[in-house]
């Protein structure tokens, strides 16, 4: 019965089995993000010297973990010239799937960790936070780099991103779930949920990972069968390929400074990440300030958990759209679309009840769904650094590590620069509440009556903040040229270049 039911896993197609892998780590991701600091501020206690000490540290070691793991796992593969490729694209994908398989776990364990107290609250934040954020970089490396190893046609990458952004919707109703079982003052219902959202991220990531495995194992091994056998017949790879000059650090910077549709694209994508964590930074706020006495407190709820899922739900219809028309045009369109709702929003006012709630959801689904299609690029990016710098074997780990090193600055600058607006435009302080000064309409730092309404400075500072990320986007993307006939181009030097190791999603 176990190996009918094994068997019966092996026909599974891999752009499932790959999509997979995104639920794993969304069950546990969305909790965390959710509770972690919730947990510590009022169940742990930690004071605030200690929090913002962890924060920082973990700002620090969440920039550079991205580019060193992603260095080391894709140093082996970089060489300055393409003559002779010594290991082929299964073994590529095979040490990807093994890097997963021991780190999937792993992380799983590091998620377990934040909801027991074991030591001083303090040092525990901080080991949670490093420890959790390494595995899941780990994880998050590897799976994305297998969307540029597994395949170099934008139908089929478009494919595996459709799996992933559907096995990620289900992954957030563990959002939904959560909510029964968190009690601050009962915390053991909520660690045994824990503990069972933590044992199936274990279980899927141990028997998805070996399914992949096992696929890739046969092509492997017909790969070293033909390599002997061609050694046998004295023909095959140069003697000389063996003995290339592997590509350094400082050279592989160079090589990237070079790369000019890159540069756009972290460029455009820094703003990304920006918008993004403002949406999930003030969207309580926002919902406080600007809907709390006109709407219920389900309402309310709902809002904020239907943000969670609705993105993952989106990007299916959105990846359709790009089968047919390119990432590029969707991309633009959903920044226009980002411009237009927010000039809509803005000569509407802040007294359109409904309009307000819509464009709240609307612009978080739509700022976080353009979010999902973004790997997308950073695979074609992939495809280009690979043919311009004539590589072995394409760098997607690191390329995927230097975007987010440049790009993740953007989380601590969304609430590092919206407090500061929002206590200059309106004279609001976040961190020195006053219950009193809450519901009066506004109130400076110094006590005098502020120019603008608190109500009226959160409506400009949600209508302003994505008009502004939209024009610099619109404006940093129409400087990227890695789209139509250039990306069919890059694309056709890649598949000729490796024509013999290339695997087709459609065909396993």
């Amino acid at each position: 019965m176990g190996k009918r039911v094994w068997s019966c896993c092996l026909g599974v197609s891999t752009a499932v089995l790959y999509g997979s892998l995104s639920l794993f780590v969304s069950i546990l991701h969305n909790v965390f993000l959710l509770y972690y600091v919730d947990t510590f501020v009022s169940v742990y206690k930690i004071d605030k010297v200690s929090f913002w000490v962890g924060e920082t540290v973990f700002l620090i070691w969440n920039s550079l973990n991205d580019p060193l793991f992603g260095w080391l796992s894709d140093r082996t593969f970089l060489s300055s010239h393409q003559s002779g490729s010594q290991i082929s694209s299964p073994e590529v994908v095979l040490k990807r799937l093994q890097s997963l398989s021991r780190n999937g776990p792993l992380f799983a364990l590091s998620f377990l960790a934040f909801w027991v107290a074991w030591a001083h609250p303090g040092l525990q934040f901080l080991i949670c936070l490093c420890l959790y954020d390494g595995f899941l970089t780990l994880v998050d490396l590897n799976h994305n780099a297998l969307l540029a190893d597994l395949a170099v046609s934008a139908n089929d990458r478009t494919r595996l991103n459709f799996h992933t952004s559907l096995f990620s919707a289900l992954g957030s109703l563990s959002v939904f779930l959560s909510y029964s079982f968190w009690d601050k003052e009962d915390f053991m219902s909520f660690r045994l949920f824990c503990v069972v959202l933590a044992a199936l991220s274990m279980i899927g990531f141990a028997v998805i990972s070996r399914l992949l495995r096992c696929r890739f194992q046969n092509e492997v091994r017909s790969h070293k069968n033909e390599e002997e056998l061609l050694k046998e017949l004295s023909v095959g790879h140069a003697p000389h390929a063996s003995t290339e000059k592997p590509v350094t650090l400082r050279e592989y910077l160079k090589q990237l400074s070079c790369h000019r549709n890159f540069l756009w694209f972290v460029s455009m994508n820094l703003v990304q990440v920006f918008h993004c964590h403002f949406n999930s930074n003030f969207f309580p706020l926002f919902l406080e300030h600007l809907l709390s006495d006109r709407i219920s407190a389900s309402t309310g709820s709902f809002l904020l958990g239907i943000s969670y899922i609705a993105p993952h739900l989106n990007n299916l219809y959105f990846l359709t759209l790009c089968r047919r028309v390119g990432v590029y045009e969707v991309i633009r369109w959903l920044f226009i679309l980002k411009l237009g709702l927010s000039i809509a929003m803005l000569l509407a006012g802040a007294d359109q009840v409904y309009l307000l709630c819509l464009f709240i959801a609307s612009n978080r689904v739509f700022t976080e769904g353009t979010c999902k299609l973004l790997n997308l690029v950073i695979t074609d990016l992939v495809d280009e650094d690979f043919v311009m710098n004539r590589r072995q074997h394409a760098a997607s780990a690191l390329l995927f590590g230097m975007v987010a090193l440049v790009t993740k600055p953007g989380q601590t600058f969304a609430p590092l620069i919206g407090t500061w607006l929002l206590c200059v435009y309106t004279g609001y302080d976040i961190f020195q509440r006053d219950p009193v000064k809450d519901s009066v309409a506004a109130v400076a730092v110094s006590g005098a009556e502020s120019p603008v309404p608190l109500r009226q400075g959160c409506f400009y500072l949600l209508v302003f903040v994505p008009i502004t990320c939209a024009l610099l986007q619109l404006l940093f993307w129409s400087r990227f040229t890695l789209h139509s006939r250039r990306l069919q181009s890059i694309k056709a030097l890649r598949q000729d270049a490796q024509h013999g190791h290339l695997i087709d999603v459609k065909a396993i």
